[in-house]
C-alpha cells in the first residue's frame, strides 16, 4: 500500500495566505489596491452601510455600497452582520435576523451567495454558532490570535494566526522548512481604518511585498480555503489506496509515497 498524505494546497503549495479585514471602511479602497498589486487575496467582512451613522459615528466613512461588486471583485465579501452587535448579548431570534439581512443585503450588491462571517467584536458561543449555521454560515472568524499555521478543528471558531500588525515577524518561521511538513496557514486579520498614517501603510505594503511573489504559496480568500479543504477531507479512496475519486467541483492535489498528483473533480485517479 502506498503512504498517502493530503497535505498540499492548490497547486502543490504547501502553504497558504489570506487576508480577512472587517467593517468596510473607507480605507479599504486603498487596502484593495494593495491587494492587487501584490496580488493576494483578502475576505472583507461588511455590516449594513447604514449602521455606522445610526450608532453616531458620522465620522467614520465607509466604502459606497455601490461599489461593493467591483471594488472587491476577485476578493470575497463576508458577513459582519447587520448592526455589529455584542452577539453574546443579542437573543437569537434576533441574531437571525442580524444574519439573514446582511447576508441578504450583501448578495444583492456582490451578485453570490455570501457564505462567510465573521463575529463582530469576537463573541462567539454554541448558542451563536448555531444560530450562524442554521442561516447557512460556512465559517467564521474570531479574533482570538493563535500566532502558529494549524488549521481550526471548526471553521465556525477559526482563530486567525494574528493581527496584520504582528505578521511580518512570524513570516521566517512560516517560510522556514520544517521536518515533517502541513498544510500551513498564515491567517491575518485586522481592519483598514487602522492605518492611520503612511508609516502604517508603509508597514502593511511591506508585509504584503514580503509574504507574495512565491510559487510555495497559495494566495486565497476565507471560503476558498473552506472548499479546498472541504474537498480533501471529501477523497474516496480505494482499499489499497490505489485509486482516489474526487466527488468536489475542483481538484485535490496530493501526496502517494512523496510523489505529486492532482485528483480531478468528478474523476477517479489512479495513484
Amino acid at each position: 500500500m502506498k503512504r498517502i498524505e493530503t497535505r498540499l494546497w492548490k497547486n502543490g503549495a504547501k502553504r497558504a495566505a489570506s487576508f480577512t479585514f472587517d467593517d468596510g471602511r473607507y480605507e479599504d479602497y486603498r487596502l484593495v489596491e494593495l491587494f492587487n498589486k501584490y496580488s493576494l487575496k483578502g475576505t472583507f467582512h461588511l455590516n449594513n452601510p447604514g449602521f455606522l451613522t445610526s450608532c453616531g459615528y458620522k465620522e467614520a466613512p465607509i466604502v459606497d455600497p455601490k461599489d461593493y461588486r467591483e471594488l472587491y471583485e476577485g476578493h470575497e465579501v463576508s458577513c459582519h452582520l447587520y448592526h455589529h452587535p455584542f452577539c453574546k448579548w443579542t437573543p437569537s431570534a434576533a441574531l437571525l435576523e442580524e444574519v439573514c439581512s446582511n447576508k441578504r443585503s450583501l448578495e444583492e450588491r456582490v451578485g453570490y451567495p455570501v457564505r462567510g462571517m465573521s463575529y463582530p467584536y469576537g463573541n462567539e458561543n454554541d448558542r451563536i454558532i448555531s444560530v450562524m449555521r442554521a442561516a447557512g454560515m460556512e465559517y467564521s472568524r474570531t479574533a482570538v490570535n493563535t500566532y502558529d499555521f494549524f488549521l481550526p478543528e471548526d471553521f465556525m471558531r477559526w482563530d486567525p494566526t494574528c493581527h496584520w500588525s504582528e505578521a511580518e515577524g512570524l513570516l521566517e518561521k512560516f517560510f522556514s522548512p520544517m521536518n515533517y511538513d502541513f498544510m500551513r496557514l498564515i491567517y491575518v486579520w485586522g481592519h483598514s481604518y487602522e492605518f492611520t498614517s503612511e508609516e502604517k501603510w508603509d508597514q502593511m505594503e511591506s508585509l504584503c511585498r514580503a509574504v507574495s511573489g512565491r510559487d510555495d504559496v497559495w494566495y486565497a480568500t476565507s471560503i476558498e480555503i473552506v472548499d479546498y479543504v472541504n474537498a480533501v477531507n471529501g477523497l474516496r479512496f480505494s482499499t489499497d489506496c490505489s485509486m482516489v475519486y474526487n466527488p468536489a467541483v475542483i481538484p485535490v492535489w496530493l501526496e502517494a509515497d512523496r510523489e505529486v498528483f492532482v485528483a480531478e473533480p468528478g474523476k477517479v485517479t489512479k495513484l
